[in-house]
């Protein structure tokens, strides 16, 4: 078993992505010659060339829809926004369009694309640059949202997501990039929706995602001599549910600044996601 960091463990998925599926291909500002703004695409100018690592203009709404078109006519594109906040000027394809289009087809038309890139506070940055998007997107029908806590997850949800014939929505933690973690050897899929029960407790539940998986898991060894603390990452419904109800003190984490709680990051159900269908009835995705 490897140990990476959380950014070479995304490179290392898109990389596997491009070889497999010649349709996949990535876009955004700066992937290219520069290797991307966090270097998640370190390399893959080299190796694919120009036609599948596209450097584009700072204009998030018109890239986004390329995406969304590329989608439409069969390709895999994967869409890198520089920061989920400048995806704002991109809301409308990601949206109106992606969100919907296989629900305004009839199911004739797959959206498969994704829309990834760095997400919530990070250190000595604007207002403007620290949003949580979780409870904006999640509440959108018709997108899936993840937001990796490890670099095992991180690897093995981005692939998850370049394979899903829906949009995917990959929210990565921006103060995650350089975290190191063990990533299994070999194909390594993480199904998007699953529940990762971290540790077993009887007391206290905590349910959580991206950056407070390590504040959760360090407050659980805290209560480890007493076996009272569960920790659930990476959550589904239905094992939240089953968690809190026997724990009976179910407790939700969010993306946070160092003096307190980013405001607006509360998720729906005062609980928060890391890999979960985040999608309503009102639209369905494809299988």
């Amino acid at each position: 078993m490897a140990t990476l960091t959380y950014r070479d463990a995304l490179n290392q998925a898109l990389r596997e992505e491009m070889q497999r599926d010649p349709n996949v291909f990535l876009m955004g500002e700066e992937v290219g010659v520069y290797q991307g703004a966090y270097k998640v695409s370190r390399g893959l100018l080299e190796e694919f060339g120009p036609k599948r690592v596209v450097d584009t203009p700072i204009a998030e709404l018109g890239f986004a829809g390329i995406g969304v078109g590329a989608a439409m006519g069969g390709l895999r594109p994967v869409i890198e926004f520089m920061t989920w906040n400048f995806a704002v000027l991109a809301l409308d394809q990601i949206v109106n369009s992606a969100a919907k289009m296989l629900y305004m087809s009839g199911g004739q038309i797959p959206m498969p694309i994704v829309f990834r890139g760095p997400n919530g506070a990070a250190l000595q940055l604007g207002s403007q640059h620290s949003q949580a998007w979780e409870s904006w997107v999640s509440h959108i029908p018709g997108l899936k949202v993840v937001a990796p806590a490890t670099p095992a997850d991180a690897k093995g949800l981005l692939k998850s997501a370049i394979r899903d014939n829906n949009p995917v929505i990959v929210l990565e933690g921006e103060m995650l990039y350089n975290l190191k973690g063990e990533v299994p050897d070999g194909e390594h899929i993480v199904p998007i929706g699953r529940a990762d029960i971290k540790r077993p407790g009887n007391d206290v539940t905590l349910v959580c995602h991206s950056k407070t998986l390590t504040v959760a898991l360090k407050a659980a060894d805290q209560l480890a001599e007493q076996n009272v603390c569960s920790i659930c990452a990476r959550s589904a419904p239905s094992t939240r549910r089953r968690f809190s109800n026997r724990s009976r003190r179910p407790t939700a984490r969010w993306s946070w600044k160092k003096d307190g709680p980013m405001p607006g990051s509360a998720l729906r159900s005062s609980i928060s996601f890391s890999a979960t269908r985040s999608t309503t009835s009102m639209l369905p995705c494809s299988a």
